[in-house]
């Protein structure tokens, strides 16, 4: 893609993510119910780390232009291929202290808390949940998917906790223009560039993964009006995963704290997460390759013509189209895994360029050669294949079978009953007294929707 089109499409995201950041900030304003205060104030905080990754990523890629034009070239290679990483069942552990939680002594302390996922410039959120001393979990339900992603990812998870009621709700200033970002970005994208770096730093937020811009970056907020403007989020504890973290299964991570004791948001955290985090590279669930081909054993003299599909650890051989494609039992089945090897050679002078697929299967090496009708449908094999063995060894455990992905289900208007995994299993479900609290997250979203659609 063009430069100057990344560039602008990278523009308008982040003119979007300032529009909807304005539309939370005016809904902050005139929110009061504590409910819907803490969900504006929470989008507001959404929306301050998009812009930032954004931004970041603008960044690299104005440096990366600067470079290119002084004549250095990027290192070329092969790249892996992209997939998706799902995070869900999000549980973090609860250390009340005997007093608060058996003996229900001492003020009942309540918290809103909520996490943010960082996954490269893709930020999502969960549902806030409201933790007090009779929860032993906070448990977050979503299912979080992040797409096109690369095998060298780093997700970053912060937990925000907000326990002080504001009693008011002060009207924001009108925003005065900084000099940041000037000069070789030009008038026009300066001017966007600064409104929206001003935008993401008004509430002093500084996001554990947001790339090159470090907090030494950031100047103070530049109204410190708006910055006491509703109830406020502060970061509790965060961690950051990456493809050795990922398992199909429940598994524990570290969290490290970012407060203490002292801190009005502070929450007794054990200092560890659970979760299921797992992955599914492209490699995995398309179709690399299909195409006529003839296919022998090295040590064997026949060879039969088949219809070759090349997807997730095995190039199936059928024996005509519509087999495949009416998921017919393959006539033969050819391994490639991580460690299989594929190169040209001039073995059969009669044939065009073979390529040599040497592999291990059952402990044993194998080898099978391959061969198409013409010299250039032989090279889209062999790079297909070389390719796809790449694949699967950059993204390691993630291709050793194809790992199961929830689809998130959508935000119902109920509350979701929060509780400790002790309790499930020993104490019976009672029935629960009051009425359904309507998802005011609901509410926040299509008010936002609204203003960005009134705003052009």
């Amino acid at each position: 893609m063009n430069d100057n089109i990344q560039d602008q499409e990278l523009l308008q995201q982040i003119e979007r993510e300032v529009r909807m950041r304005e539309g939370a900030t005016k809904l902050l304003a005139a929110c009061t119910q504590r409910e819907q205060a803490l969900e504006a104030s929470k989008s507001l905080l959404t929306c301050n780390a998009r812009i930032l990754a954004m931004l970041s990523q603008l960044q690299k890629m104005r440096k990366a232009q600067i470079l290119q034009s002084a004549g250095h070239r990027s290192s070329e290679g092969p790249l892996p291929c992209a997939g998706k990483v799902a995070v869900s069942d999000l549980r973090i552990p609860l250390m009340w202290k005997d007093s608060e939680y058996f003996k229900n002594k001492g003020e009942l302390q309540r918290c809103t808390v909520f996490c943010l996922l960082h996954c490269g410039t893709e930020i999502k959120d969960t549902d806030l949940v409201t933790v007090d001393r009779t929860l032993t979990d906070i448990c977050f339900e979503d299912a979080i998917i992040f797409n096109n992603v690369g095998p060298e990812f780093e997700l970053h998870v912060e937990l925000y906790s907000s326990c002080v009621v504001e009693d008011y709700y002060p009207r924001p200033a009108r925003p005065r223009r900084g000099s940041l970002f000037s000069g070789t970005l030009g008038s026009s994208s300066g001017k966007k560039i600064r409104a929206a770096f001003e935008s993401a730093t008004l509430c002093g937020y500084i996001s554990t993964g947001g790339g090159d811009l470090r907090p030494e970056d950031i100047p103070p907020p530049v109204f410190p009006e708006l910055s006491s403007l509703g109830p406020k989020f502060n970061l509790l504890a965060h961690t950051t995963l990456t493809i050795k973290h990922v398992q199909e299964g429940f598994k524990t991570h570290d969290l490290t704290l970012s407060t203490t004791e002292e801190s009005p948001f502070w929450l007794p955290l054990y200092g560890n997460m659970c979760c299921r985090l797992v992955a599914q590279p492209l490699c995995m669930t398309q179709s690399v390759l299909s195409g006529p081909v003839t296919v022998k054993l090295e040590n064997d003299d026949l060879w039969g013509n088949f219809h070759g599909v090349l997807r997730t650890q095995t190039l199936f051989c059928y024996e005509s189209q519509k087999d495949s494609e009416f998921g017919k039992k393959p006539l033969l089945m050819i391994p490639i895994h991580k460690d299989t090897v594929v190169d040209v050679s001039m073995a059969d002078p009669a044939r065009y360029h073979c390529v040599h697929i040497r592999t291990q299967h059952q402990g044993q090496n194998v080898t099978h050669l391959l061969s198409t009708y013409s010299h250039e449908d032989s090279q889209r094999w062999k790079e297909a294949l070389q390719q796809h063995a790449y694949n699967m060894r950059e993204w390691k455990q993630c291709c050793d079978y194809l790992m199961k992905i929830e689809v998130p289900v959508p935000r119902k208007s109920s509350t979701v009953k929060q509780g400790s995994l002790f309790h499930e299993i020993v104490t019976p479900a009672s029935p629960q007294k009051g009425s359904l609290v309507p998802d005011v997250s609901i509410e926040i979203r299509s008010l936002l929707s609204s203003y960005y659609r009134e705003s052009y």
